[in-house]
C-alpha cells in the first residue's frame, strides 16, 4: 500500500460488514484483516472489494486452518 495511507485504508476496511479485525503493523506489512465468511466465494468477494480500494497495491490471503484462542478465551476444538 502507499506509504503514510494504513490509517485510510483500515478505515474503510472496517466499514466491510465481513472484517471482524483490522489493524496497521510495523514490519514487513502494513496493515492486517479478519474476515469471517462462510465459503471460499464470500472471501473472493471481500478481498477483491479490499484490492479496490486505491492506496492497496498488494494483497496477501491465509487462510486459518483452526483456531485455538479468540479474544481471550479458548475456543473449543471439535474432534
Amino acid at each position: 500500500m502507499h506509504s503514510g495511507t494504513e490509517r485510510e485504508v483500515c478505515n474503510a476496511i472496517t466499514q466491510y460488514s465481513d472484517v471482524s479485525e483490522a489493524s496497521v503493523l510495523y514490519g514487513e506489512y502494513d496493515v492486517i484483516v479478519s474476515i469471517d465468511v462462510e465459503n471460499l466465494q464470500q472471501l473472493d468477494f471481500v478481498v477483491d472489494k479490499i484490492r479496490m480500494i486505491p492506496s492497496v497495491t498488494f494483497t496477501s490471503t491465509v487462510i486459518v486452518g483452526r483456531k485455538y484462542k479468540q479474544n481471550g478465551k479458548t475456543v473449543s476444538q471439535k474432534s
